[in-house]
C-alpha cells in the first residue's frame, strides 16, 4: 500500500477523471484533485460540507452539499443550486452517482447519527438534467456509495446498515425497478464502491480496514487488509484503470476534523475500473 497524500480530515467520494483523482474532505469543506504524483489542487469550497461528485455530459461538476441536503453545480468557481433535497431527505444527504444523459442518484443517511436520531430506512433521490426531483427508490437502509453498470442498465448501492449491495434495473427515463439483492455481506458495513470491468465490486468496509472485491451472488473474490486505517471509499484509477484508491482513516465523525489523519493511499490490482463514476 502507497500513500499518495495524507493530513486530510476525511477524504469520501473518489473519482479518476482527467488523470487526477477527485474527492470531498468532508470537514475542510473543500472538493479537491491529486495528480498520481501526489501534487494537491483545490477545486472548490463548500461550506455545508462536500460528499458525493459527479459530471454532466458537457463535463460540469455536480457536488452533493451534505447538511443543507442540496445538490450543487461548479460554474467558473461558483456555486449553484441544482436541486433542494430536503424534501425527500431524512438526513444528511452523501455520496451520489451521475449516469451518461447527467440524472444524479443521491443518498442520504434517512437519520442524523450524530445527534442521537435512531435508524431509519430513506430513499434513493433522482435528480434529472432540468433539476426536477423523484424518488428513484424506497425503504433502502442508510444507501451510500452507487455505481452504474457500463451499458447504464443497472445500479448498485451500498446500503450500509443492511450489510449488502443491492441493484435494480435502470429504464430508459430512469426509473430503478426490478430490485434485487447482488450480495449479501454479513459482518461488513459497506460504505463506498467501485465496479470493475469483470462485474465485481470493490467495496470498502466502514467496520473493518479492508476493502472486499465482491462477484454478483455475494463470493468475497479478494480481501485486501488496510493496517491501522479503515477504508471508507474507492476508485480505480490511473491510466490503466488498474490502480484502486482507497480513502483511509482511522475513524469517522466530526471528530476527525482535528485528527487529520485521513489520506488516499493505492494498491495495484488485475482488472481496470469500469462503468459509473
Amino acid at each position: 500500500m502507497d500513500t499518495v497524500v495524507d493530513g486530510l480530515t476525511f477524504p469520501e467520494a473518489p473519482r479518476w477523471r482527467d488523470g487526477k483523482l477527485w474527492f470531498s474532505d468532508f470537514y475542510t469543506q473543500r472538493v479537491l484533485s491529486v495528480d498520481p504524483a501526489g501534487k494537491l489542487t483545490t477545486v472548490a469550497e463548500v461550506p455545508q460540507r462536500p460528499s458525493g461528485l459527479g459530471w454532466t455530459p458537457e463535463g460540469v461538476l455536480l457536488v452533493v452539499s451534505m447538511l443543507d441536503r442540496r445538490l450543487l453545480r461548479v460554474d467558473g468557481g461558483k456555486l449553484r443550486v441544482v436541486a433542494d433535497l430536503a424534501g425527500l431527505a431524512t438526513g444528511p444527504c452523501n455520496d451520489m452517482v451521475v449516469d451518461a444523459k447527467g440524472r444524479a442518484y443521491v443518498g442520504n443517511f434517512g437519520f442524523d447519527r450524530h445527534r442521537g436520531e435512531p435508524p431509519r430506512t430513506t430513499c434513493l433521490a433522482r435528480v434529472d438534467p432540468d433539476g426536477s426531483i423523484t424518488r428513484a427508490a424506497d425503504d433502502l437502509s442508510f444507501p451510500n456509495g452507487t455505481v452504474i453498470t457500463p451499458d447504464g442498465r443497472t445500479l448498485i448501492v451500498a446500503e450500509t446498515l443492511a450489510h449488502r449491495l443491492t441493484a435494480f434495473d435502470v429504464a430508459a427515463d430512469g426509473a430503478l425497478t426490478n430490485r434485487r439483492l447482488f450480495a449479501a455481506l454479513d459482518g461488513c458495513f459497506p460504505d463506498g464502491i467501485c465496479l470493475d470491468a469483470e462485474g465485481a465490486v470493490w467495496v470498502a468496509d466502514a467496520r473493518t480496514p479492508r476493502v472486499l472485491r465482491v462477484l454478483d451472488g455475494g463470493r468475497i473474490e479478494r480481501t485486501i487488509a488496510t493496517g491501522k486505517r479503515f477504508a471508507f471509499a474507492c476508485m480505480l484509477g490511473d491510466d490503466d484503470r488498474r490502480t484502486l484508491y482507497l480513502c483511509t482513516s482511522t475513524g469517522s465523525g466530526p471528530a476527525m476534523a482535528d485528527k487529520r489523519d485521513g489520506a488516499i493511499e493505492r494498491v495495484r490490482v488485475d482488472v481496470p475500473g469500469a462503468g459509473l463514476p
